[in-house]
């Protein structure tokens, strides 16, 4: 019980970032945001929207999720949402530190909150898998 009110405690924290980002997407996109931004580089929409929508998204889908989710399948789907969430911060982290090379302490705080998601997922989830997959 504990760890399930932790990783939505955790969803709630990258889903004030997402939604500050998204903002700020949004007002770059009507060219309100004046400078450099990483809301201005391609890889703040990697997958054709910007990446705090589908952060938004995440969140609040794993915040509910994670009360719900019971069997080998659903629990199965959830992590491999976490892994594909924690994998998109590696590349967006990287791009942070190697290639934009700018600081966005939303953007870090929805990497770690990504990661950390994953560990919590991944004890929460993956014995039940292990255990009924196989």
């Amino acid at each position: 019980m504990a760890i399930r009110a932790i990783i939505t405690l955790l969803c709630g924290v990258g889903l004030y970032a997402s939604l500050l980002m998204l903002n700020k997407s949004r007002q770059a996109a009507r060219g309100e945001v004046e400078g450099p931004s990483v809301v201005k580089t391609p890889r703040a929409h990697l997958f054709g929207v910007p990446n705090s929508l589908l952060g938004m998204l995440y969140y609040l889908a794993l915040a509910v999720a994670v009360w719900f989710v019971h069997g080998v399948i659903p629990a199965a789907v959830l992590l491999a949402a976490a892994v594909l969430a924690a994998a998109t911060s590696v590349v967006l982290g990287y791009s942070l530190l190697f290639v934009t090379r700018r600081s966005c302490p939303y953007c870090w705080t929805s990497h770690a909150v990504n990661w950390a998601l994953l560990g919590l997922c991944w004890w929460l989830f993956m014995p039940d898998v292990l255990s009924r997959g196989m």
